[in-house]
């Protein structure tokens, strides 16, 4: 059956640009240029339940791959180290790589503000799709990504030959830039951070900017632009987008063993636990205990911190809620004391917040303005 991939891709750059994600008529011509077929390779995990299930290319024929492709959606390439094209039955476990949605990519790239002649440094190939896109829209010579996985190094460069472009990359942790072909005009993250590494800020010019997920162990995501000043420091405000990506290989939570919940100290609660549904709120209890996890069960969220073995959880009680704690962290008073400090500031949404690294390197998300209610990142 023959395929008209371009008009395929003529349809996702539609759909992009109705959600007016995509106003750059340069970058429209990246979206119907690159062909995301390609970089997906020959398999895609596709989710169902707990489970991940190889869909593969042999198999659904031509035109629904293009389909896939042509989707503006994410779809996982690896879970747990395991690519797609050889896991041979569905597989349980967590995302290690994967082909973000193309309006995603198209946001990164228009937040940056890249033109023809820009040198950006990417963090993260991945399957190279992101790539393909910087490099049509500023050029190949421009454009240096670092991919932190050898094997998926080795297809991306292999897949971005195939269409055409030619990219430099390196294989290494992105966390450290790439110093040899600094300074760069921005870098644009492909991968969440739970701080800037120092080297971006080092490595990109006065005036230059850094786009990128700040996440954490919470997994909360603001999506940012900041701005590098001539003393290396940098300050920007998150947009507000409810986007995120994987947190950085380095940067990903340790291993936390089995749960079990320890009765601790009891207290009433002082905010509804179930605050932490909401994107702002659950990025702020992330602000308030860094170090922290959260698990959703029927009664409420439990945090876990993995280092001192702190707990604290919720449960329903007459009209309001008890609180659990246990160890030498007061997890939920941590985060109850941040909610209500949001909460006394009007509750804003995540437009509101801005971030500030000063030349010291101390890192703080703040609301309002620097002078706002803040705290500091784990850096």
């Amino acid at each position: 059956m023959n395929v008209d991939s371009g008009r395929c891709r003529r349809g996702l750059a539609d759909a992009i640009a109705a959600t007016g994600a995509l106003t750059d008529p340069a970058l429209r011509e990246a979206v119907e240029s690159v062909p995301r077929e390609v970089f997906l390779g020959e398999a895609v995990y596709r989710p169902e339940g707990a489970a991940w299930v190889p869909v593969r290319r042999e198999e659904v024929g031509e035109a629904e791959w293009a389909g896939l492709a042509c989707a503006d959606r994410t779809w996982v390439t690896q879970v747990d180290g395991l690519d797609a094209d050889r896991a041979d039955a569905p597989v349980t476990g967590s995302p290690t790589s994967s082909s973000t949605l193309p309006s995603l990519v198209v946001r990164m790239v228009q937040l940056a503000d890249l033109r023809e002649g820009s040198r950006v440094l990417e963090i993260g190939t991945g399957t190279g799709y992101s790539t393909a896109i910087l490099a049509h829209r500023i050029g190949d010579g421009g454009v240096t990504s670092v991919e932190y996985d050898p094997g998926i190094a080795r297809r991306a460069a292999s897949r971005l030959g195939a269409a055409g472009y030619a990219p430099f990359l390196v294989v290494g942790d992105g966390l450290q830039g790439h110093k040899e072909r600094a300074e760069y005009d921005a870098v644009v993250a492909t991968c969440a951070v739970r701080h800037i590494p120092p080297s971006w800020l080092w490595q990109v010019r006065a005036g230059g900017s850094i786009t990128t997920t700040l996440s954490g162990w919470m997994l909360a995501s603001g999506l940012i632009r900041l701005t590098v000043a001539e003393d290396g420091s940098a300050s920007g405000r998150f947009t507000g987008d409810p986007v995120s990506y994987m947190l950085a290989r380095p940067h990903e939570r340790p291993p936390r063993p089995v749960f079990f919940r320890r009765q601790g100290i009891t207290r009433a609660g002082r905010v509804d636990p179930a605050v932490l549904d909401d994107w702002t709120g659950h990025f702020v209890a992330q602000l308030a205990a860094p170090s922290a996890e959260v698990m959703a069960t029927g009664d409420g969220p439990v945090l876990v911190d993995v280092a001192t073995g702190s707990q604290a959880w919720t449960e329903p009680s007459g009209r309001g809620w008890t609180v659990h704690q246990h160890g030498p962290l007061r997890l939920w008073d941590q985060v109850e004391d941040a909610l209500l400090v949001w909460q006394g500031a009007g509750a804003p949404d995540q437009s509101r917040f801005g971030m500030t690294v000063d030349v010291e390197q101390s890192q703080t998300v703040w609301i309002g303005s620097p002078d706002g209610p803040s705290w500091r990142l784990p850096a």
